[in-house]
């Protein structure tokens, strides 16, 4: 049954005839002239077998094997064991179940049997939940496909019930194409149905790796209805110690709603916390409406430098609010122009211009303050511009009317700015009438700006908040920015002028804030939204430095809150003895996965002399990764935990991907059906034909080998005509 093929057309085969015959009367004619028969009739002849290959080669030949089938065929039937097949939206015998129910009524029943007379059949399910809790997973269809076509070498057909979930591995229409070379056709059953399940998901729950006790933690949610009408609901926030917060919410009509419920932690210490959704009536799932996350509660003391040059109202009542705060260690220096430096309980008499006196600052102010003689210097400009990209520290800007960021611009502390100055106007615009900050949508979201829970209260309170008479002249925002703000009169060629604008620069944060009239929101209400606005920007900008810390060693990753599967990126800053950023290393860490694998980790060095060293690895399981980091020359070491969360692959309540399974079905010549055809599945499988005998094809035209002997027949070739002389 073995033979040769040629998958060349006619067209190409009769023109390559004709070339053959021509190149062969020329090969004749050649060695009747020669005046050396003996050597040019060996030439002519290697000649004519380069040529036949080479024109055979044009006829695209192949070299066919058939191979009877001697063993019984076989039917893989591939059931989806996952965990989306608890979706109950299924009705068996009056009453609604899941599709795993579903399944195992169907398996109960033998519904293979009537197969059993054509081909043997061997079920198998797919996907199942693994005993490692730490493990991702998920629906791999390909892999199924792929596995079940590696295993049995007689198939007749597979049958596949699934809902179509594919979630990971490569995509099952790349094995279906190998499914349908060898002529076995692939039958789907969608395993649930085609529209979601009624129901309210808490679909994500963004805690942060640690807080600080005493303050209020937004914890970011986020809610999915796929119900049909508008729901009204309560969402509780609960940990050990019981009821903890509550925070109405609307959830529109097969909508989603993002939104953050503050929490306030009653202890120190590893915390675990939960947020619930109350059950709707009407709701298909249950389990989906709580989550539950890990957050370690410390106590710390961030310390704040506040840099400005006139005690002007809006320093005196920061310096205040900030002094008052028993979470923030403050240090103050004011260039006054006239009288020099200020003197007084917590102020500083000249700029931390060395490393190692200014990397102990979380967070930097920079008012009504520039560079020039008797304030900022450029390395000052330098030093700071190196806190906030590798320490990982926060720099608010606080303009005012002396106009003297308009020279912070041309040092290096100009790349850093949020925003497009005016240089024209260096003084900035000073109004009349009163102007109002105006909350951008993001700014509506934003923690910094979250004065109440509500996000339309909150608006509505930002509107009521005393405005201003005077603000920085703005063009617009810098790429990589967030408008959180903007001026509620003043417009230009970019629109609204933005006023608090937010912009991350390496690993640190950066504000502007282009008023300097906030001291005024205390009007009749005191301390409430200043002292708060002031202590959230501190904490929102210090909190990346703080995620792992111990003395001499400071470590930060990202993201903060890492899922399986994700990469971890480690940042480490060391300090020597005396305080001094390290200036070599070497600093090594080690990685301890869960399962007790352990990985050495090398710190990569960043220029600029901070002490930075980075590293990173890729968490492939859930749970607790215990780091740990060294630098045996400098004697410092730190050990850590980094909690890994399991990414939510597998989600209930979707409807089922039928498109993925009609796909394989098709590109396979089978046949998709859905529950309420089962029966006919198992009919059409049994009339279908017996496999035909298998061809295996060697492409000739192809294959290196083939390849390899023209090269040696043209190499051989050539030889013959330099030694002959022949040229």
């Amino acid at each position: 049954m073995d033979h040769l093929s040629v998958a060349a057309p006619a067209s190409v085969i009769v023109l390559g005839l004709i070339v053959w015959l021509g190149a062969v009367w020329l090969c004749w004619q050649n060695w009747r002239r020669s005046g050396n028969p003996r050597a040019a009739g060996r030439l002519e002849l290697v000649r004519f077998f380069l040529i036949t290959a080479l024109v055979f080669t044009l006829f695209r030949p192949e070299y066919v094997q058939r191979i009877e089938r001697t063993a019984a065929p076989e039917i893989a039937v591939l059931t989806d064991a996952s965990d989306s097949m608890k979706t109950r939206d299924l009705v068996l015998a009056n009453k609604v179940v899941s599709r795993a129910d579903w399944l195992a009524a169907q398996r109960q029943q033998q519904f293979w049997r009537p197969l059993e007379s054509h081909a043997k059949v061997a079920v198998e399910d797919f996907a199942a939940p693994t005993t490692n809790q730490n493990a991702i997973v998920g629906t791999d269809l390909n892999g199924a496909l792929e596995s079940a076509l590696n295993r049995h070498k007689n198939l007749k057909a597979v049958l596949l019930l699934s809902d179509g979930d594919w979630n990971t591995g490569k995509s099952p229409l790349g094995v279906a194409t190998r499914y349908r070379e060898q002529n076995i056709p692939v039958f789907t059953v969608g395993v649930g149905r085609e529209t979601p399940v009624p129901d309210l998901a808490l679909e994500n729950v963004s805690a942060p790796a640690y807080g600080l006790f005493g303050e209020q933690i937004a914890i970011p949610f986020k809610v999915v209805s796929h119900l049909a009408r508008d729901v009204k609901t309560t969402i509780t926030l609960v940990d050990q110690f019981g009821e903890l917060n509550k925070k109405d919410i609307t959830i529109p009509a097969k909508g989603e709603v993002e939104d953050a419920i503050l929490w306030s932690p009653r202890a120190v210490g590893e915390v675990t916390a939960s947020l619930k959704l109350p059950v709707e009536p009407e709701e298909g799932i249950v389990e989906n409406n709580e989550r539950t996350f890990h957050s370690s509660i410390r106590v710390e003391k961030l310390k704040v430098l506040v840099v400005d040059s006139l005690p002007r109202w809006e320093y005196r009542y920061l310096r205040n609010a900030l002094s008052r705060d028993p979470g923030v260690e403050m240090h103050c220096l004011l260039f006054h122009p006239d009288l020099g430096p200020g003197d007084g309980p917590n102020y500083i008499q000249s700029f931390p211009n060395t490393k190692e006196t200014l990397s102990p600052y979380d967070v930097v102010f920079i008012g009504d303050v520039g560079i020039g003689q008797g304030e900022l210097t450029e390395k000052d400009a330098e030093l700071l511009k190196g806190l906030v990209e590798q320490q990982s520290s926060g720099l608010v800007f606080v303009p005012g009317r002396r106009g003297r960021e308009a020279s912070l611009l041309q040092s290096p502390l100009g790349d850093l700015m949020p925003v497009v100055l005016d240089e024209q106007k260096p003084a900035g615009i000073a109004m009349q009438n009163e102007s109002l900050l105006l909350l951008s949508s993001a700014g509506k979201r934003h923690w910094l700006t979250r004065f109440d829970l509500d996000e339309e209260r909150n608006d509505e309170l930002w509107k009521q908040l005393p405005g201003f008479f005077w603000s920085a002249a703005v063009e617009k925002s810098r790429p990589g920015s967030e408008v959180l703000a903007v001026h509620s009169a003043m417009r230009n060629a970019y629109g609204r002028m933005p006023l608090l604008v937010t912009r991350p620069a390496g690993t640190g944060k950066v504000l502007f804030l282009g008023t300097d009239s906030a001291w005024r929101w205390r009007r009749g209400v005191e301390d409430k939204f200043h002292y708060r606005f002031w202590g959230q920007v501190v904490r929102w900008m210090a909190h990346q430095r703080h995620l792992s810390e111990k003395e001499g060693v400071r470590l930060s990753y990202s993201p903060e809150a890492p899922q399986a599967g994700d990469p971890i990126f480690l940042q480490a800053t060391v300090l020597d003895e005396a305080g001094f950023p390290i200036e070599q290393g070497p600093v090594v860490g080690k990685i301890t996965s869960p399962n007790g694998r352990a990985e050495r980790l090398d710190f990569a060095q960043l220029e600029g002399g901070w002490g930075v060293f980075k590293s990173g690895f890729n968490a492939q399981e859930s749970g607790k990764y215990k780091v740990e980091i060294s630098s045996d020359k400098h004697g410092r070491h730190l050990t850590t935990e980094i909690q890994v969360a399991q990414p939510l692959i597998e989600k209930q309540g979707l409807p089922i991907n039928s498109q993925v399974l009609r796909e394989i079905s098709a590109i396979t010549h089978g046949a998709n059906f859905s529950v309420d055809d089962f029966n006919k599945v198992i009919s059409q499988i049994s009339l279908l034909p017996e496999p035909k005998p298998m061809e295996k094809r060697l492409r000739l035209w192809s294959d290196p080998w083939w390849g390899g002997a023209i090269l040696f027949l043209l190499t051989l070739y050539w030889i013959g005509r330099k030694w002959w002389g022949m040229v």
